[in-house]
Parts: structure tokens; sequence; C-alpha cells
């Protein structure tokens, strides 16, 4: 029912939006409502943040993430600063580090030394790297002696943490990304044959879906963890664990799609489409997916937390990814002893924090989604 006062915000849109909004297409008035949603574009943000630190970690890596600085164990982060008691100063610096021997027990003490600056310098010269393809050892900060400097401080082996976290956002949000791919992929094909056809065709394909389905996730895992071979490449297992993470996750999103396209197969247009001669590929996708694919594409969206999260338990108990690739699993497995969760509790909380950040930053886009793909139940 139209209601009075949606009638008076409508008389006061100027002829020109008026305009706009009925010469725009679909896509276009979802992007606009999308945009109106704070939160969505908060999370586009942050993700779109950590995707470009994940592809550019490299360039923006001061030190090697695997590199190790003996005389930096589990040092202090060297936060860069303008100003400190020995006065301003115009380019930005850190305080070196000291190592210092504890007097009972000898083990060897990381600290600030408040009298020493660094300074930081842009566009420097350092270790080699590549991105999309393009090798160059040009980073965007760093020391023109060499010299190490720790944005978040160092691990328990010297190895710069901040470093490791940049690789470790792009390993992960990749893998994310790479599984439900897969998972898309195999779910769109396998649940529209099986919802378009019917029939015993959807029968038996629906058997498969529900073996798949009940396999259990991490017995699975811990099986073909046991059967990689030991001397696999890093590149070997993240494509082994992308490939299996997509091709236990696409049922779900399978029966979505059977349910839609045995919801509308049915629809007076696709039977007009078979009477004039259509094919069943035309019908499928210039008739069918159209019409639901706002729906596939929020689903994406929050099947992607379920990716990035089993990623990051299977690799935190061991039977992911392992040293020397980083991800955050990876991450969080290593700072699990006592000694380092009470010396250094920074080395768990911020790979927990991105965790956290990137999961609720899917989570509010698919909100937005949600809200902005049925634009025009608001426009009257």
């Amino acid at each position: 029912m139209i209601s009075f006062d949606s009638l008076f915000q409508r008389s006061k849109r100027s002829p020109s939006k008026e305009k706009d909004y009925y010469a725009a297409n679909y896509w276009q008035l979802v992007w606009k409502h999308f945009l109106r949603h704070k939160t969505g574009r908060l999370g586009i943000f942050v993700l779109g943040f950590m995707a470009f630190c994940g592809i550019f970690a490299g360039f923006l890596s001061p030190v090697n993430p695997n590199g190790l600085d003996s005389m930096a164990i589990l040092a202090p982060s060297q936060m860069p600063r303008f100003w400190d008691s020995n006065g301003f100063s115009v380019r930005p610096f850190v305080y070196a580090i000291t190592t210092k021997r504890d007097p009972v027990t000898l083990r060897p003490i990381a600290q600030l030394n408040p009298s020493k600056r660094i300074y930081i310098y842009f566009f420097v010269s350092g270790f080699k790297y590549k991105i999309l393809g393009i090798k160059s050892n040009t980073h965007f900060f760093g020391t023109k002696d060499g010299r190490k400097i720790h944005i978040l401080g160092t691990d328990e082996l010297g190895r710069d943490f901040f470093s490791r976290m940049l690789y470790a956002t792009g390993v992960s949000l990749s893998i994310g990304a790479t599984g439900v791919l897969i998972a898309f992929v195999l779910a769109l094909i396998i649940g529209g044959i099986s919802g378009y056809f019917g029939g015993i065709v959807d029968n038996i394909i629906q058997r498969l879906t529900e073996i798949v389905r009940v396999i259990p996730v991490i017995p699975l895992y811990m099986g073909l963890a046991a059967a990689f071979p030991k001397d696999w490449s890093s590149a070997q297992i993240y494509f082994a664990m992308t490939l299996i993470l997509g091709l236990v996750g696409w049922p779900t999103l399978s029966r979505r799609i059977r349910s839609q396209f045995l919801m509308i197969k049915n629809e007076d247009y696709v039977l007009a489409a078979r009477v004039a001669g259509a094919s069943h590929k035309r019908i499928i996708l210039r008739h069918l997916l159209p019409s639901f694919i706002s729906y596939i594409i929020i689903d994406l969206v929050i099947s992607f937390p379920y990716m990035i999260l089993s990623e990051t338990a299977l690799s935190f108990i061991g039977l992911g990814l392992r040293p020397p690739t980083i991800s955050w699993g990876v991450l969080l497995q290593s700072a699990q002893s006592i000694k380092i969760i009470e010396e250094t509790p920074r080395l768990l909380f911020i790979p927990a924090f991105f965790i956290f950040a990137a999961i609720l930053s899917f989570v509010v886009i698919g909100d937005a989604l949600r809200d902005a793909s049925n634009p025009y139940e608001n426009q009257l």
C-alpha cells in the first residue's frame, strides 16, 4: 500500500532525478542504494585496504618476512614518530633496538634505545620481490644504510611481524577468493542442472550433494594432511588447500541455486522462450540466471568468511598451510605458546583482529547488498 509520506517524498524529487531513476538499469540502482549504506561502504573500504596491502605486500614491506634478526628476538614495536624529548624532526624516525642480557636467566632481551634514532626514507632499495609477475627491489619505506626497522616488532625467531602480516593478509584473502570461486562454479553447474532438468537427474545430483555435505571437514583434512607428500612446496600445498576448500564448499550454494531454478523455470516468460525454440543454454543464461543473480552475489559474499575461517582454523591446528607460507592461521599457530602470550600478546591479537575485521566487513557488505538487491521497494 502506498503511504502519503512516500508520495510526498516522491513529489519532492526533481525532474532530473526522476529521469535518472527511470533511465537507470537494475545494477545502477543497486549500486546507488548500496552507496547509501554507510557500514557497507566502510566494509568495502576495509576489504579494499586489506586487498591492496596483500597484493603489494612486497612493496610495502621494509624487511624480508622470512629474514631472521638474531639481535631483535621478540623486539618491541618501533613505531614511527616525528618528535620526542630530543626535539622535532621533519623526517620520520624510529628508536634503535639494543639487546641486553637478563641478569638471572642470561636470556637476550630486546629494548628500544631512545637516545639513538633511525631515520626512515621512502622508495628505497631492499630485498627482491615479485608483484603480479613483475620483479622489483623498491620498497615504499625503509633505511638507506640497510638497518632493519620493525614497525610491529618481531616474533620468537626475530622475523619482522609487520611484513609477515602483510603477506599473511594476501595469502588468506586469496585462498578465500579462490575457494569461493571454485565452489561457485561447481554450485552453479551442479545446482543449475539439477533444478532445470529435474526428474532422475535431480534425484541423483541431490543424493551426491547430501554425501558431500555430511563429509566431516576436520577428519578429511587430517587424512589429507597425512597424505600430502613431505617434499611438496608451499605453492603446491596452497593450490591443494584452495582446491579442497572449493570442492567441499559447493553443496549449500548448489541447493539454493537449485531451489531458484525450480521456482522460476515454469514462469510464463520461460515457457514462452521454450515455445519460441530457444536452446537450454539461452534460457538459462538469458532468462533464468539474471532473475536471481543478485541473490547469488549475496550468497558469495556471505561465503567468504566461512572460507577464511576454514583456512585459519585448519592452519592453526596444523592441518592447513605450513611454513614458510604465511597466513593468518600460520601466524596464530606460531603465537600459541604460553611464553609468547605472556610476553608479546600482540603476536596473537593482531592476526585475530585482522580476521575479525575481515569477517565483519564481509558480513556488513552482505547486509548492504541484501538491502540494495531490491531497489524498487522503497521507490513507491
